[in-house]
């Protein structure tokens, strides 16, 4: 028989899933009071919360998503509420004395290991209407984005199986090129239509110049006078993934602009763009990902990134200082990659590239140290909302 929740938890956990989730509330010295299935129904998360109490403490392994409506009612019964990162569970999981995996196991683990170690939780921010959108919008971006680069990459690899010499010549990121295959498909559906509607194709979807299709043109007639055999699917395939990855493209761009909207007005979003390698894309992104108010400092958004260095000493064994394989991904790497454009700039972070290659630095490595130093003047400005000024 379960045993009967007694009032007074301290840390209510829930590995949340899809139908249902499993509940588990420990009180402050880290005894179970109960462990269950929960509903992923708002009456029936409820009842768990009220038996936990007000006063106890949720923690969640997912607060978006599946966990959106375990952090929601947590909110609106007036309990705080945290999340445990999926690195650090699994860490902390690793330390029991269990083989089996289990929800119920897991739900314990993140209940114990808030209980025992409350300073790998990190808090749930509430979020206003307009940040919410702007976040749907974002995520809704990048899912347009990934697919167009899952469909230019699949197009490219039929285009090189049927002739490298074409697929060289092709250039997906333009959107008459796409148009072009899309309308008409490989080589030979473009020299079966002739020139006269290539250029139509072409120029009625923008931005081709007669030099550039004149090259495209030609490499379609060499592939298809080539003596190669002419296969139905590798036409309908080109069409296809062309079609796709110019709607995708025109997705991500109808969103850019929906974003831009929506941030309209707002300091940090309107001065970002003054510090140099940040673009309206990277200046949104930014504001979108992180809400500076959680941190006390740059150092600590730095390692929210990933872009501290972690030091490493074991005894009398000299230290040393290594890049971080932690923080968020998405953040990291928009920070690093947006420093590409400063490579030869002559302000201060394309002289500070110069001096850390100088210094003997990998590109790689030098760009992130560039990232970390400019890191420390998106800080400021996301605070304050005061433009850059290169002193």
């Amino acid at each position: 028989m379960e045993e009967r929740a007694r009032p007074g938890a301290a840390f209510l956990a829930f590995d949340v899933g899809k139908s249902s989730h499993r509940a588990c509330a420990v009180d402050a010295s880290g005894e179970v009071l109960f462990n269950r299935e929960v509903a992923n129904r708002p009456a029936d998360i409820d009842r768990a919360l009220a038996e936990a109490g007000a006063g106890a403490r949720v923690v969640v392994d997912q607060k978006r998503n599946i966990g959106a409506l375990v952090v929601a009612r947590a909110r609106a019964a007036g309990n705080p509420v945290s999340y445990l990162p999926g690195i650090a569970m699994k860490k902390a999981r690793d330390m029991f004395p269990v083989t089996a995996k289990t929800d119920a196991m897991d739900a314990e683990v993140i209940a114990r290991t808030a209980a025992g170690m409350p300073w790998t939780l990190r808090e749930v921010a509430e979020e206003t209407p307009a940040a919410a959108s702007l976040r749907m919008l974002a995520a809704q971006r990048d899912f347009a984005v990934g697919s167009r680069t899952r469909a230019v990459n699949r197009l490219r690899a039929v285009l090189l199986e049927a002739d490298p010499a074409f697929e060289s010549a092709v250039d997906p990121s333009s959107r008459w090129q796409l148009a072009v295959l899309a309308e008409l498909g490989g080589p030979f559906g473009i020299r079966a239509a002739g020139l006269r509607r290539f250029r139509s194709v072409a120029e009625r979807a923008g931005g081709a110049r007669r030099a550039a299709s004149d090259r495209l043109w030609a490499a379609a007639a060499a592939s298809a006078s080539s003596g190669r055999p002419e296969l139905a699917a590798e036409s309908e395939l080109v069409r296809s993934l062309a079609a796709r990855a110019a709607a995708d493209s025109a997705e991500a761009a109808r969103l850019d602009a929906l974003i831009s909207d929506s941030l309209a007005g707002d300091e940090a979003y309107e001065a970002l763009p003054t510090v140099p390698g940040v673009g309206p894309k990277t200046a949104a992104a930014l504001v979108t990902l992180v809400d500076v108010s959680m941190f006390r400092s740059h150092d600590e958004l730095a390692a929210y990134a990933g872009l501290a260095p972690c030091n490493r000493q074991s005894g009398t064994s000299l230290n040393s200082s290594s890049p971080s394989r932690s923080g968020n991904r998405t953040l990291k790497n928009l920070l690093i990659y947006s420093c590409t454009s400063l490579v030869g700039t002559d302000n201060r972070f394309g002289r500070y590239y110069d001096s850390c290659r100088a210094r003997g630095m990998r590109h790689n490595k030098a760009l992130k140290a560039v990232a970390r130093k400019r890191l420390k003047v998106i800080y400021a400005i996301m605070r304050d909302g005061t433009p850059y000024r290169e002193g």
